[in-house]
């Protein structure tokens, strides 16, 4: 699986959670935090990947 592709589902999935929890309780201040969530998660899940790629390629830096 290609970090493109990872990075088009985990956007997917955000925006169908936006759109759930929009039309659930149309409370902006709810849906606007769990965007929020969605996306540290999409950051976390960009940077363990990275650091994958980074350590099966023996790179010297680590950090991403």
């Amino acid at each position: 699986m290609t970090i493109t592709n990872v990075l088009f589902r985990l956007m997917l999935v955000a925006t169908l959670v936006f759109s759930v929890v929009a039309c659930e309780k149309n409370n902006a201040e709810e849906a606007g935090e769990k965007i929020d969530e969605v996306a540290t998660d999409v950051g976390n899940k960009v940077e363990d990947l990275c650091e994958d790629v980074k350590d099966k390629a023996d790179a010297k830096d680590k950090d991403c």
